[in-house]
């Protein structure tokens, strides 16, 4: 657990790759109050739908029971068809209301963590749970706290709302004995709904506030510092020299093919000192195109080159330095360009004695 001194420093948001990372540990904003009023949801329903399906077929087993236990054997196998019998009835008559609990839990939480998330990180042991001083520290904590709350809440308001309830019927008691079995436990089976319907309500309230409790203390645990976040994004976006380094020898290696295509060129137009842009005009293509550009430096080991391989340089000041200005390396002449260009390339070509 951080110490009040981190807490105080994490103030910054957790960002989407933290919240990702946490997701892909399994751990998400859960409330236990969730899953609590969902199972109770579960119950009602089936209670309601398969109730009278379940006591009727409590009834059959358990008269079947008292009309054959006179004439029972009592051998290994007599014993083990009367078990299997039992065995299969109150399977086929639990079913129903398993099922539907189950199902409305496994609900809650898919509802909760946002669609099914399989994670084996919870599984891992952690040894630092052993350690018996972070064990009172949890239970002195402020979320030991809060279930303690509201363990007590919970209790009181289930048997405040089962003694009102039942406090209603005390007039109605007397009359039970008249009744038939049957008619008994239909009628437990009403006051019951009636408590598990009253105490639902009042839980869904309760599961609102406890999950929105959980999901702000989720979010402050996830809270970062100003240098967690400066590290985050180190490892997302890279360390700012290695980007640099990276980009150098990609540069290097950029300008290492351009100056190899610098020999196709038919001219090289320059500023005269400080720009020279390589034009190159493939027969059959729709207008010449820049292979090479640049300016200082660059600009001489495009003359050099040019110079070594008798391409002819011609200087057009305005030209090179609007070419350089707009034009990338593999661009096409542009139409207010061409007619320049042309007239320079018909130039070269008449110098070499060549058709353009």
């Amino acid at each position: 657990m951080a110490s009040e001194e981190d807490k105080d420093q994490r103030t910054e948001d957790p960002t989407a790759k933290r919240l990702q990372d946490t997701k892909e540990k399994g751990q998400f904003a859960n409330s236990k109050e969730v899953s609590s009023v969902f199972v109770l949801l579960a119950s009602i329903l089936a209670f309601y739908f398969a109730g009278t399906f379940t006591f009727r077929n409590i009834m059959e087993v358990s008269s079947y029971i008292f009309s054959e236990i006179n004439g029972l054997e009592v051998t290994q196998s007599g014993v083990y068809l009367l078990f299997q019998l039992v065995t299969k009835e109150i399977l086929i008559t639990l079913a129903p209301i398993v099922v539907t609990i189950m199902f409305f839990g496994l609900l809650a939480n898919l509802i909760q963590t946002g669609g099914p998330n399989f994670s084996l990180k919870p599984l891992e042991p952690k040894f630092s749970k052993l350690n018996p001083l972070k064990g009172v520290k949890r239970l002195f904590s402020k979320n030991s706290l809060v279930e303690l709350v509201k363990s007590i809440f919970k209790i009181g308001v289930v048997g405040y709302v089962a003694f009102s309830i039942v406090k209603e019927e005390f007039g109605q008691i007397p009359y039970l004995m008249d009744m038939e079995t049957w008619q008994i436990l239909t009628y437990i089976s009403t006051i019951a709904l009636r408590i598990m319907t009253h105490v639902f309500w009042i839980l869904v309230l309760l599961a609102i506030l406890d999950y929105g409790f959980q999901f702000y203390t989720f979010r402050e645990n996830l809270k970062m510092t100003k240098k967690e976040l400066k590290d985050e994004r180190k490892q997302t976006d890279g360390d700012p020299q290695i980007k640099a380094r990276i980009k150098s020898v990609q540069y290097q290696l950029a300008r290492k093919r351009m100056m190899a295509e610098v020999p196709k060129a038919d001219v090289i137009i320059t500023n005269p000192t400080h720009i020279a842009v390589a034009i190159q005009y493939v027969k059959g293509e729709l207008a010449p195109k820049v292979i090479a550009k640049g300016s200082g430096h660059i600009a001489q080991r495009i003359k050099e080159i040019a110079k070594e391989n008798d391409i002819p340089l011609v200087e057009d000041k305005p030209l090179a330095q609007l070419i350089n200005k707009t034009l990338e390396i593999g661009n096409m002449i542009p139409a207010n360009l061409f007619k320049a260009v042309a007239e320079i390339l018909a130039y070269v070509y008449k110098l070499k004695r060549k058709v353009f």
